[in-house]
C-alpha cells in the first residue's frame, strides 16, 4: 500500500492542478472512510461521494406510497435499510405501531422460507430497491408470482446525468464493483471521462486512484478494470437476460436529480399482474400527503450529487443522527451522512 501511495504522491505533484474524483458506490464510500484514505492522499486530490446508495436515491413519493400500502393493511416485505427511511407521514418502522405488517429480509428467498412470511405470499408486496445488482433477485420472485413495487434503478444513466451537470466538476469516476459485475464494461465506454472499476479493499481503492491519475496526467478518458478478479468485460450475461425478460427500462425519478431518462426498471406488460403500482393504483392515485417540514430541510439530494459535504447540512449530527434520521442519507450504512457520522 505504501508503494501505491508513493506513486500517487508523485503523480499528484506532476499533475499540479486540483483533481476531483467521485466514487459512485456506497460500499466504496464506507471503505474510504473506514480506512481513512482521504487523510493520506495529497492535498490536491479530492474524493467526493456520489449517488451510490440505492436507499438514498429512492424518490420520496415511492417511500410515501409503500408506507401507505402498509397502512392500508397490505403486508410489505423489504430490506432492513428501508425501515427507518422517513416518509412525510412516518417511516415503515413507525407504521408497525399503527398495525401495519412490515417484514425485513436479507434475501428474497426468505419470502418462500420464512415461516411467518410464507403464508402471506399471495397478498404481500415486496418493496424492490437497489441498482442492477439486486434487480435479478427481484426478477426471480416476480416470475414466481410475488407482487413487487419496483424502485430498482439502472445505475449508468445517473453517471451521465452527473457529467452534464455544470455545477459538479468531476475529473474521474471510481466505478461501482458490484454493479459492474452485472453490467460489465460496455456501458461505461460511452462516457468521455477517466474511469476505473475498483474492488473494496483499501489497496483496491488506492490502485484505482493511481490508475485514474495516470489517465488524467496522460490526457486519457477511458474505462479500466482494476477489479478483474470479479468483473468481466461482458458482465453476468445470465443476470442481464433475467432482468431484460421481466423488466423494461423507463424514465424514473431519483432523489436530488428529478427524472433521469432510461434509468428505471419497471415490470413488463407480461408481468403487470404482479406490479403493485398497477394492482393498487386506486389506493395510490391521487394520494395527497402533506410535506414534512423536517424533510424540507434535509439536503440529502445535494449530498448524493457531490454538491455538498454531509457536514454542510445544518441538521447533520445534530437533529439528524442514525438513531433519529431526518433523511435517507443518514439511514443506510452506504449513505454518505451515515458513513461520515460513524467514522467522523
Amino acid at each position: 500500500m505504501e508503494k501505491i501511495l508513493n506513486k500517487i504522491n508523485q503523480l499528484a505533484k506532476e499533475i499540479k492542478k486540483d483533481v476531483t474524483l467521485m466514487e459512485v458506490c456506497g460500499t466504496h464510500t464506507e471503505a474510504i472512510a473506514k480506512h481513512g484514505l482521504k487523510k493520506i492522499l495529497p492535498p490536491n486530490i479530492k474524493l467526493i461521494s456520489g449517488p451510490g446508495c440505492p436507499v438514498c436515491v429512492t424518490e420520496q413519493r415511492d417511500i410515501d406510497n409503500i408506507i401507505e400500502l402498509a397502512l392500508q393493511g397490505i403486508p410489505v416485505v423489504t430490506y432492513g435499510d428501508m425501515l427507518k427511511v422517513p416518509g412525510n407521514k412516518m417511516s415503515l418502522e413507525q407504521s408497525i405501531r399503527h398495525g401495519a405488517k412490515v417484514f425485513t429480509v436479507y434475501s428474497t428467498e426468505e419470502i418462500f422460507t420464512n415461516p411467518v412470511i410464507k403464508p402471506l405470499n399471495k397478498g404481500l408486496v415486496f418493496f424492490g430497491i437497489g441498482f442492477d445488482t439486486t434487480t435479478p433477485m427481484t426478477a426471480s420472485i416476480i416470475k414466481k408470482g410475488i407482487t413487487v413495487y419496483s424502485t430498482h434503478k439502472n445505475f449508468f444513466p445517473a453517471m451521465k446525468a452527473l457529467i452534464v451537470n455544470q455545477k459538479i466538476k468531476i475529473d474521474g469516476f471510481i466505478n461501482p464493483g458490484h454493479v459492474s459485475a452485472i453490467i460489465g464494461l460496455k456501458h461505461y465506454q460511452q462516457l468521455k471521462l477517466s474511469q476505473v472499476i475498483a474492488g473494496f479493499e483499501p489497496e483496491d481503492v488506492l490502485m484505482a486512484i493511481l490508475m485514474l491519475l495516470k489517465q488524467i496526467k496522460d490526457g486519457q478518458k477511458k474505462v479500466e478494470n482494476q477489479y478483474q478478479r470479479v468483473v468481466t468485460n461482458q458482465g453476468n450475461v445470465q443476470a442481464q437476460k433475467l432482468i431484460n425478460e421481466v423488466f423494461e427500462i423507463k424514465t424514473v425519478y431519483w432523489r436530488g436529480f428529478g427524472p433521469i431518462p432510461d434509468s428505471g426498471y419497471e415490470l413488463r406488460k407480461k408481468y403487470q399482474q404482479f406490479d403493485a403500482k398497477i394492482k393498487y393504483r386506486k389506493i395510490l392515485t391521487g394520494l395527497k400527503i402533506k410535506p414534512s417540514p423536517k424533510l424540507k430541510l434535509c439536503r440529502c439530494g445535494e449530498v448524493i450529487k457531490g454538491l455538498i459535504d454531509p457536514a454542510d447540512c445544518r441538521l447533520f449530527s445534530k437533529s439528524c443522527q442514525p438513531e433519529n434520521p431526518i433523511g435517507p442519507c443518514m439511514v443506510s450504512r452506504e449513505g454518505a451522512c451515515n458513513v461520515k457520522y460513524r467514522f467522523k
